[in-house]
């Protein structure tokens, strides 16, 4: 409640209001839940007033009062007070150090996503998550409800900040984490200057998080997955894979029943998490019910694909069952 001399709020949010821009309030607690609680109506009351109505909160660190822990009872009761407050002045919370989910955001449909499991951000400081620990996911933490997993990083290897880290993905597999790991609330989570003149960032502008059907193509704990979402009359399609590349087959008529344009997103030729994560292939390709679709999905990589009603022209396209052949196309590495 308290800001620097530096930051006025109040016009921010004006400022921000005025070129149809949302503002999500950060509350990091540092684990401090009573200073937090002392604050937290007066601060939900001032965002309420203000039209912010997302709050990401967190909790790094050890509890404060001592004795406490993040998945205890204090903080179970914690966390409830804090859900229904929110609710009572319509903000929307995305949590992280939560405790686990469990079903409590049916009732309180405001608690819209929250972490609660080794997310993108373990990539900065640690050995990372292994190209297989996404494709775990959906199996285990994802039964119990939305992930908010931060994925969209476009800066795999960290070389400017931390050269000894990284993230153990492609760039085409960034896209269908998107798709994959379900949160109604995504945040393209890398510096605005890594987005900045990059085509691929067109996959996270189009991209519709309010699914209306969810179809699985395949999938095996620990080794791929594949689905399909539909939004309206728009399907978004995500594929990933451990450290092993493969093959990805589906038939097109287990997703749409008349002609699509697909955008597509795919590693491109060469593609390695390890040696090559930022070769990817971008194209446009005609998709109907009877196409078979053919890709390769690189060590650590991934597919993802916009399906959206076809306009005049799209008749011209190449059949997506061609996709594979365009991926073996020399790519320019870098230009993504």
């Amino acid at each position: 409640m308290t800001p620097y001399d530096d930051f006025d709020l109040e016009k921010v949010v004006e400022y921000a209001q005025a070129r149809q821009v949302a503002f999500i309030g950060h509350h990091e607690t540092t684990a401090n839940v009573l200073s937090y609680e002392a604050q937290m109506e007066e601060a939900y009351r001032l965002y309420h007033q203000l039209g912010v109505h997302v709050v990401k909160s967190g909790y790094v660190g050890s509890i404060k009062p001592e004795g406490q822990v993040h998945y205890g009872q204090w903080m179970v009761e914690h966390f409830q007070r804090a859900v229904e407050l929110a609710a009572q002045y319509e903000i929307c919370l995305n949590v992280h150090e939560p405790v686990k989910a469990t079903g409590l955001s049916r009732t309180w449909p405001n608690l819209m996503s929250r972490e609660g499991a080794r997310g993108m951000e373990y990539n900065a400081w640690s050995a990372g998550n292994p190209p297989n620990h996404a494709t775990i996911l959906p199996f285990t933490r994802l039964l119990a409800g939305p992930m908010d997993y931060t994925p969209g990083i476009f800066d795999l290897t960290l070389d400017l900040y931390k050269p000894n880290n990284r993230v153990h993905s492609t760039l085409a597999k960034q896209l269908a984490l998107m798709v994959v790991l379900y949160s109604p609330l995504q945040m393209a989570a890398d510096l605005p200057e890594n987005y900045m003149d990059r085509p691929a960032f067109q996959f996270i502008r189009d991209l519709d998080i309010d699914w209306e059907e969810t179809r699985i193509l395949s999938a095996t704990i620990g080794e791929e997955v594949a689905l399909a979402r539909r939004a309206g009359d728009t399907w978004f399609l995500g594929a990933i894979t451990n450290e092993t590349g493969r093959d990805l087959k589906v038939q097109m008529s287990e997703i749409i029943s008349g002609r699509m344009r697909a955008e597509v997103y795919a590693d491109g030729n060469g593609a390695d998490w390890d040696e090559n994560p930022y070769a990817i292939f971008m194209g446009d390709f005609l998709a109907t019910p009877s196409d078979s679709l053919m890709a390769w999905l690189a060590p650590g990589g991934g597919l993802a694909i916009r399906l959206s009603p076809t306009e005049p022209g799209d008749l011209l396209l190449p059949p997506i069952s061609q996709l594979s052949e365009y991926q073996e196309l020399p790519e320019p590495v870098g230009n993504y």
